[in-house]
C-alpha cells in the first residue's frame, strides 16, 4: 500500500481530510471542499478542460467517482438554475449524478458573469463528496496502467463505506424518467428513450422542429404514434439492461427510423446480435478523434463511456459507421439500407465541439424521406 499526500495550499488549508483508496490498496490524502459523505463508486478521469457543471449532471457518471485531469477546476463557478422551452439550462439533469469529483485544485472564489454559487457550494447543497490536493497526474497515469479500478472516499469524523460494484445491477432504470412527457411542436413525432438521457439530445431535437416524446427505458412504443426514435446515452454495463432490446427489435421490424447515441448505440448493437466488452479505462473527454468508415472526414468528439461493441460479427447488410482514432474501437454502426444507425459518441456534445451535431439532421431526414 502506498500513500501520496496533498500539497498545503490556499484553497485546501481549511478543508476536511480526506482519502482516497482504490481496491488494490493504494490511497490518496488530500481535503475535502463538497459534502463530508464517504461513498464507494468506480473512479475514471476526465481529460475535458471545462465544462464540470455539464459533466457532473449527465446521468451516464452515475456510479461514478470523476478525476479531472485539468489542473484547477471551479475558476467560472455554477450558472443559476433556469427552464428554457420547459428544459433545464447549463445542465444535463435536474441534479448532480457523479457519485464525487476528485480535483488537483479547488478555486473557491470563480469569476464569470454567469457565476450563481461556487461548485463547492453545488456540491454540499447536493451531498456529494469531492478532494482537492492530491497529485491527479499520477492518480490518472495509475488507471491508464492499471486500468479504472473501484475506490472509496472518507473523512475524518465519518466511518468508511465497503467498495461496492456500481455495475453488477441495472443502472439505467435508476435515472429513466418515470412517465411518458410531450415537448415541442412540429409535423413529426421523435420518441426519445429515455436511458438516462442528456438534457441537449432534447434541446437539439426540439430545436430542429420537432415534437419529442420522452419515455421511459422499457417503454412500449408499439402502440405509439411516432415518426422516428432516438435511444440515449445512459450509465453502467449494457448488458444489464433487458427491457429495452425486445423494444428496439419491434421497432426495427417496423422500419421505424432509429437513431442510437451511447448506450443506446450499444443496446442497438445487442438487439442485432453483437456483444459488448468493458474498456481498461474507457473514453471520456470532448476531445476524441472518430473517422468515418470508408471515408477521410474525421471528427472530434465529447465522449462517456466505460464499454464499447465488437463489431467483428456483423450481421448482412450492417456496417460500421465510426471508427476511435486513438485505439479502433467502434463508434458507431448503420445499415445498408434500413433507416438504424447508432454512435458511440455524443453528438449533443455539452461540454464539447459541435463538429457532429449534424448527426442529428441527417437523422431527422431519414425521418421524413
Amino acid at each position: 500500500m502506498s500513500t501520496i499526500e496533498a500539497k498545503p495550499n490556499k484553497q485546501t488549508s481549511k478543508g476536511v481530510r480526506a482519502v482516497l483508496e482504490l481496491e488494490d490498496g493504494t490511497t490518496y490524502e488530500g481535503t475535502s471542499f463538497g459534502a463530508d459523505v464517504p461513498t464507494s463508486a468506480e473512479i475514471v478521469f476526465n481529460t475535458g478542460m471545462v465544462g464540470y457543471p455539464e459533466m457532473l449532471t449527465d446521468p451516464s457518471y452515475t456510479g461514478e467517482i470523476i478525476v479531472s485531469t485539468f489542473p484547477m477546476v471551479g475558476n467560472y463557478g455554477v450558472p443559476a438554475k433556469k427552464d428554457v422551452d420547459g428544459i433545464p439550462a447549463c445542465f444535463e439533469s435536474e441534479r448532480i449524478h457523479a457519485a464525487g469529483l476528485i480535483v488537483a485544485q479547488y478555486c473557491d472564489e470563480p469569476s464569470h458573469w454567469n457565476t450563481d454559487r461556487t461548485l463547492g457550494a453545488w456540491l454540499r447543497d447536493e451531498r456529494i463528496p469531492a478532494i482537492t490536493g492530491i497529485d491527479t497526474r499520477a492518480l490518472t497515469k495509475r488507471l491508464r496502467e492499471k486500468g479504472t479500478m473501484l475506490g472509496s472516499l472518507r473523512f475524518e469524523g465519518h466511518d468508511a463505506v465497503e467498495m461496492e460494484n456500481p455495475f453488477v445491477r441495472d443502472l439505467v432504470s435508476t435515472v429513466t424518467v418515470r412517465e411518458p412527457k410531450l415537448y415541442g411542436a412540429g409535423d413529426q413525432r421523435i420518441a426519445l428513450i429515455d436511458c438516462g438521457t442528456k438534457l441537449n439530445i432534447l434541446r437539439s431535437l426540439v430545436s430542429r422542429g420537432v415534437e419529442v416524446l420522452r419515455v421511459p427505458a422499457g417503454y412500449d412504443l408499439t402502440e405509439e404514434k411516432i415518426d422516428g426514435v432516438v435511444i440515449s446515452n445512459g450509465p453502467g454495463d449494457p448488458q444489464m439492461v433487458e427491457n429495452t432490446v425486445p423494444i428496439i427489435q419491434k421497432l426495427m421490424e417496423r422500419q421505424t427510423p432509429i437513431f442510437g447515441i451511447c448506450m443506446g448505440h450499444q443496446l442497438l448493437a445487442r438487439a442485432i446480435g453483437l456483444s459488448t466488452y468493458k474498456l481498461k479505462y474507457g473514453h471520456r473527454g470532448q476531445n476524441q478523434p472518430v473517422n468515418e468508415s470508408g471515408t477521410n472526414r474525421c471528427l472530434i468528439t465529447s465522449q462517456n463511456h466505460g464499454f464499447a461493441v465488437n463489431d467483428e460479427d456483423l450481421p448482412q447488410d450492417w456496417k460500421p459507421w465510426f471508427k476511435n482514432l486513438n485505439d479502433n474501437t467502434n463508434e458507431g454502426l448503420r445499415h445498408n439500407w434500413a433507416p438504424f444507425r447508432s454512435v458511440q459518441f455524443h453528438p449533443e456534445a455539452t461540454p464539447g465541439p459541435v463538429d457532429a451535431a449534424e448527426l442529428f439532421d441527417e437523422f431527422l431526414r431519414m425521418v421524413v424521406r
